[in-house]
């Protein structure tokens, strides 16, 4: 079976003209279901680009097919993409939100001379699975260092780590560790949750039975994320003065009005806030408000399509529209640009980006809402999780 896969998919791409005067882009993500608002995000992202730059490349056109994985689904990711390569005949393949997705698809790009471009998920180790994948979002190693030294300077000496049980959620676990111990404080407790937990109040007891000043907290962001926030104030640790510290996912722009005043003042460390202050993300959240209809949903995802369509244009650009996805991604190594988020540059060894990383704190703006504000950068952070698995 697996010989007759290769065999198919390499037909396709030998009988696949050189040239082609449209440039398939496969995008496989959540786009209905409990996550279907960060799908929606990728595609204002992917809408928001072409509405600022077109989408043609030389003589070539852009055109976008999307597959629709409600929730995490190694087999079902793997499936769509396998579709995509050999029944559409795309020429990249881009999106993935949860990392399980990513690695299932992984084996399929060198059989089908395809690159991957991960607009989201966030683990490590993906990059390492297949010389064509590049990466334009983030890790949680890359997010979640930097806060280990924000909750030492404000006091902290012990913490309790809770997170998401699956790659992005260990990542997170170990990297706040890691970078705690190194401050000088301590873990005294690491717990690991079922993707699918939704009561979190035994979890809340035990934060408050193991003597932690402050909670290290990781989840996907989506419902679990608001409904995590939301039970750590409904069970009085914020009162009780627990602080909580966590990279993005939690304080996402799209979850802040449901949070409202119970998540002022949080501080979180991630890649890009909807507020950045620049031209270049002035631009983007005007045209990726525009695209998404609800100004309220734009969140992190979209940056990361952005990104990606530009990466895959600069593809198209040094392949000529040829489909040849080794001279793709090395046209892409090293590559630096101005993105909505800061400066950014695709590391020519990792092929992962490496980027600024901002503590933000939950603020309110005269208008009643609320955003992230930028407080503090920590300037062209690569991927700490690459080099500790050395």
């Amino acid at each position: 079976m697996k010989k007759l896969i290769t065999a198919t998919i390499a037909a396709v791409v030998l009988s696949s003209a050189a040239y082609a005067d449209t440039i398939k882009v496969g995008v496989v993500g959540p786009f209905s279901g409990p996550f279907a608002l960060q799908g929606k995000n990728f595609k204002a992202g992917i809408d928001a680009y072409f509405a600022l730059n077109g989408n043609t490349v030389g003589d070539d056109t852009i055109e976008v097919i999307y597959r629709d994985v409600p929730q995490a689904d190694p087999a079902q990711s793997k499936a769509l993409a396998q579709e995509l390569v050999v029944k559409e005949g795309v020429q990249y393949l881009a999106g993935f939100y949860f990392t399980p997705d990513a690695m299932a698809a992984t084996p399929i790009l060198e059989q089908g001379n395809v690159p991957m471009v991960v607009m989201n998920a966030a683990t490590s180790a993906i990059v390492t699975k297949s010389p064509y994948v590049v990466r334009t979002s983030f890790t949680t190693w890359q997010t979640s260092t930097p806060i280990a030294k924000v909750a030492k300077d404000a006091g902290v000496n012990k913490v309790i780590s809770i997170v998401s049980d699956y790659g992005p959620g260990v990542d997170a676990e170990n990297a706040f560790k890691a970078a705690f111990e190194k401050e000088g404080g301590e873990v005294v407790e690491a717990i690991r949750m079922p993707l699918s937990t939704n009561d979190f109040s035994p979890i809340m007891q035990r934060v408050k039975d193991s003597g932690a000043e402050a909670v290290f907290a990781f989840l996907p962001s989506g419902p679990t994320t608001l409904g995590f926030v939301k039970a750590f104030n409904q069970n009085g640790l914020k009162d009780g003065g627990i602080k909580l510290f966590a990279p993005g996912d939690l304080t996402q722009e799209s979850d802040l009005p449901a949070l409202g005043d119970s998540a002022l003042g949080m501080q979180t460390t991630f890649h890009y806030a909807v507020s950045h202050d620049s031209p270049e993300n002035t631009a983007f959240v005007e045209a990726a408000r525009k695209a998404i209809g609800n100004p309220a949903e734009l969140s992190f995802p979209a940056v990361g399509a952005f990104d990606g369509m530009y990466v895959i244009t600069k593809m198209i650009e040094a392949t000529g529209g040829e489909q040849d996805a080794a001279k793709a991604v090395d046209a892409v190594k090293g590559l630096s640009w101005t993105s909505p988020r800061g400066p950014v540059t695709i590391d020519p060894e990792s092929r992962h980006i490496t980027q600024n990383i901002y503590l933000r704190e939950v603020t309110k703006a005269e208008d009643g809402s609320y955003f992230n504000k930028e407080i503090q950068t920590f300037e062209n952070q690569g991927d700490p999780g690459l080099a500790a698995a050395k």
